[in-house]
């Protein structure tokens, strides 16, 4: 597996493509902008888009859907929880930084769910607090967990939004995210990359 980050959108949202390098296909996770060097790269590699999985339903992981059902005709993935925030500009905030961003058509996900793209199993980890239905992707096989905005290097996602919980977000990467191997790399939807075993050790927020 090769996860690479592109740092995207008006508030600096990462980006992943989880690529098989054997079979190129891949999956997008939170396309928060569609840049054409971003979407010249897919085509110059011959990347092969397969999915795009949501950890959540703010507009800064989810206004790139467009450009990338433009040139691939893939299911988007958002937890069931998060759907309304998606259809709606005033929840999902873009109204207060862009002229709206809406979004209806995404397939619900639930906890436990297991969706297999790329050759990987991604398994839904839902992690309530930041959303609703915020949600992690973990990829067992690899050591890899894609945390959104639960979980980032020293931090955990901001809960001073509607519909936000501090107690379930703690609560929630207490129970599925610090139970995980110490060596599972961690890419959070903002800032960079840790580990498990670093945040069990040094987070702050979870003390």
């Amino acid at each position: 597996m090769k996860v690479e980050r592109f740092v995207t959108g008006i508030i600096s949202t990462n980006c992943y493509l989880v690529i098989n390098e054997e079979t190129k296909q891949t999956v997008v996770v939170d396309p928060a902008a569609s840049p054409s060097y971003l979407m010249e790269h897919l085509k110059t590699e011959g990347i092969k888009v397969e999915a795009i999985l949501l950890t959540h339903g703010h507009f800064d992981h989810i206004m790139g859907i467009d450009g990338f059902l433009k040139e691939y005709d893939v299911p988007v993935y958002v937890h069931g929880d998060d759907r309304e925030m998606m259809e709606d500009p005033r929840m999902n905030q873009s109204a207060s930084y862009t002229k709206g961003y809406t979004f209806a058509d995404a397939k619900p996900v639930q906890d436990g769910q297991v969706l297999k793209y790329a050759g990987y199993d991604f398994e839904v980890f839902h992690t309530p607090g930041h959303t609703p239905g915020g949600c992690c992707y973990y990829v067992r096989s690899e050591g890899v967990l894609f945390s959104g905005d639960t979980l980032f290097a020293n931090s955990v996602g901001r809960t001073d939004f509607p519909g936000s919980s501090s107690s379930s977000l703690i609560s929630a990467i207490k129970d599925k995210l610090m139970t995980l191997p110490d060596d599972t790399r961690v890419y959070p939807g903002h800032m960079g990359e840790t580990a498990i075993g670093h945040e069990r050790k040094n987070n702050p927020f979870l003390y």
